[in-house]
């Protein structure tokens, strides 16, 4: 009894091996043409001859790849895409798509993708500016991260931000009105856990800035100074209870810390001396903050410390010589041309602090900070300083992404945040031989019962059936609605399952139900198909080794052939398929010019993928 070919027709596919006729309970591999695959998403399946015939009537379905994406990304983890599935992306922040909008979505036709996820910089559009108020720079047209800037005509008076941003989200914060008369506000509002730095008044003209703190142990999250804008404060920050602790202090060598009582919360600090004949550079003390210590100082040889030198400062009075030198921690007075008031300097361990120099370096302000969407709101006016940071907190049932800070840098905020909303999880992953310990899960969060969803951040642990043990770390986290990978219960003795499977390829032994530790298999692959690592696995406490690839053949399409006007160079070549690695030649259809480079109509194949080039007329 044999199976032939021909009893079986595969649309849109083929049986890879050169054979006509089989012989009864052999299993071969049917190939599908590029663009196509089986109903498991695979470019090849299975195929047996039994006594009754073919095991199956192989099928090869319409499908697309994962597209091109051009400033934007995938929202699904797919890697391949049957007719008429529906693909959703999101453009890249400061991005959108022709539609104006930051997402969209292609669906998998008969000729590919409906269409290109293509992305372009957004724009933000001129806004309404009242006649009273003058903006610069003037355009048709602003990108993310240009800055305007505003000034009040007839002497009337600027309410709101003197400068706003072009953000992915648009302008930010609202451009400012003009007014005539402003007025006055009382003493700064109570902060909960903070206090106003520096004293208070019992009245503050328009435009006042106050600076807040937060108390021991609790974090900011908000713009730390508040402003009186037109008889009103702008919105307070807030002060959070940070939890995290810092670890042991820090070794300081040639010094030591003076006691001090861990924990060591936020916000606490720990002083540092250096020992006899060395001088300490930098601040005495450190400070935890958010779980991390601040830079330790440095204890230097006193005999090795560097003296400064005093080169001619342009544009000052100072006379001095090119050679004059200044012992470390001695201070240095000087006054630069058109100036009255006298700049201070120190010399630290051979460097002055700070710089000498009349040269005025104007450093780019940024505006006022942004009302990120989701985020809570921040009112203020007051423009920041280059390097200054704002910690952002998200609005209830959001999640900050990216980082917890935006950075003022070269006149414009950067790293900009999104507040997305919290997705729960579902139930967890099911792991062979396992289960989630619900016991400690309960104990955590004093549950009774097995809750269906779960939060950001929750962890779980598992536990595994007697005679096996967990392979890795016991966790799994949800992340923004995904759990991590769980890990494996494996035999406590080390024995191995069977062998994992390879695609177009199999062991050359009969696989056993276990495997004692330290053996070792062989795997072959298919003909046609080129073996990739090492063709040998061991079983090492339970799990076998990284087993090794059966690379794809390429499948030369008459179809593709005819669509970019080429055929193949050499008459005899009637092969239509090659192994990763063969090299195919092409070359143009008789009427037809190469319209691709020359070197491309000899094109390798690689890994079941093979670069046509192309002809045109």
């Amino acid at each position: 009894e044999t199976c032939s070919k021909s009893d079986t027709n595969i649309v849109n596919g083929f049986i890879s091996e050169p054979r006509h006729t089989y012989p009864v309970y052999y299993q071969t591999q049917y190939k599908c043409k590029p663009g196509y695959v089986t109903a498991e998403g695979k470019t090849s399946g299975p195929i047996t001859c039994l006594e009754s015939g073919w095991s199956t009537q192989p099928i090869c379905i319409k499908s697309c790849d994962m597209p091109f994406f051009e400033n934007a990304r995938a929202k699904s983890n797919g890697t391949w895409f049957k007719l008429n599935d529906q693909m959703d992306y999101e453009c890249s922040a400061g991005y959108e798509n022709t539609g104006g909008s930051t997402t969209g979505s292609i669906v998998c036709g008969d000729d590919g993708w409906s269409d290109t996820p293509t992305c372009y910089e957004r724009e933000c559009s001129v806004p309404g500016i009242p006649p009273n108020l003058d903006a610069s720079p003037k355009k048709d047209k602003y990108k993310v991260g240009d800055v305007l800037q505003f000034s009040c005509k007839q002497r009337s008076k600027r309410v709101g931000a003197d400068s706003i941003q072009c953000y992915h989200f648009g302008w930010s914060p609202n451009p400012p009105t003009c007014k005539g008369q402003v007025s006055s506000c009382g003493p700064p509002p109570q902060l909960l856990n903070g206090d106003v730095k520096g004293t208070k008044k019992e009245k503050y003209e328009h435009n006042d800035v106050v600076e807040y703190g937060c108390n021991p142990r609790f974090l900011m999250k908000g713009s730390k100074k508040i402003q009186c804008v037109d008889g009103e404060w702008t919105a307070l920050p807030i002060c959070v209870e940070e939890e995290s602790t810092c670890g042991d202090i820090p070794i300081l060598e040639h010094g030591y810390s003076l006691p001090s009582d861990p924990p060591y919360h936020h916000g606490d600090s720990v002083e540092f001396t250096c020992k006899e004949s060395f001088t300490m550079i930098g601040y005495r003390l450190i400070t935890c903050v958010s779980g991390m210590w601040s830079q330790l100082p440095q204890c230097v040889a006193t005999e090795q410390l560097e003296k400064c030198k005093l080169s001619r400062i342009v544009g000052s009075y100072s006379r001095l010589s090119d050679q004059t030198e200044i012992n470390h921690n001695t201070n240095f007075s000087y006054r630069c041309r058109g100036k009255s008031e006298y700049k201070q300097s120190t010399c630290i361990n051979g460097r002055w602090d700070p710089k000498l120099t009349c040269t005025e370096e104007k450093k780019q302000l940024c505006p006022p900070p942004p009302h990120i969407p989701n985020a809570r709101n921040m009112t203020i006016t007051v423009n920041y300083q280059e390097g200054e940071k704002i910690s952002i907190l998200c609005q209830e049932n959001y999640l900050i992404q990216k980082t917890n800070e935006i950075v003022c840098k070269d006149g414009r905020w950067q790293s900009i945040p999104r507040c997305v909303e919290n997705i729960l999880c579902s139930l967890p992953p099911h792991i062979k031989h396992g289960k989630i310990n619900l016991s400690r899960f309960s104990e955590v969060r004093k549950e009774t019962s097995t809750p269906r969803s779960y939060s950001h951040g929750t962890k779980l642990t598992y536990i595994c059936e007697d005679g096996f043990k967990l392979s890795e770390e016991d966790g799994i986290t949800c992340h923004a609605g995904k759990w991590s990978s769980p890990p494996q219960c494996v035999d406590s003795e080390g024995k191995c399952g069977p062998p994992p499977p390879i695609e177009n390829g199999d062991i050359t032994s009969f696989p056993l139900p276990t495997y004692a530790q330290g053996s070792t298999v062989e795997y072959q692959c298919q003909n046609l198909y080129e073996l990739q690592g090492n063709k040998h696995i061991t079983c090492t406490k339970g799990q076998w080794s990284e087993p090794p690839k059966c690379l794809d053949a390429c499948v030369i399409s008459e179809e593709m052939m005819e669509k970019h006007n080429i055929k193949l160079k050499w008459k005899y070549d009637k092969k239509i398929y090659s192994k990763t690695g063969d090299t195919v030649e092409f070359t143009c259809k008789q009427g037809y010019t190469e319209k691709t480079p020359r070197e491309t109509f000899q094109a390798t194949c690689q890994e079941g993928k093979l670069k046509y080039p192309s002809c045109e007329k």
